[in-house]
């Protein structure tokens, strides 16, 4: 299941995210714009595999 982010970006693959460090939990962040991307996504998408 693809997201897309705020600033167009398709996110599907773990690849496509980017992890950053919080204080508690990890915060995943689109590649191209760093926007914040929604856990439920970004759950969803980390564990997806290009074929």
């Amino acid at each position: 299941m693809a997201y897309t982010c705020q600033c167009g970006a398709t996110l599907e693959y773990k690849q496509d995210l980017r992890k950053e460090q919080g204080e508690v939990y990890p915060t995943w962040k689109c590649r191209e714009c760093r926007s914040e991307v929604p856990s439920v996504h970004a759950e969803r998408i980390k564990h997806q595999h290009p074929s």
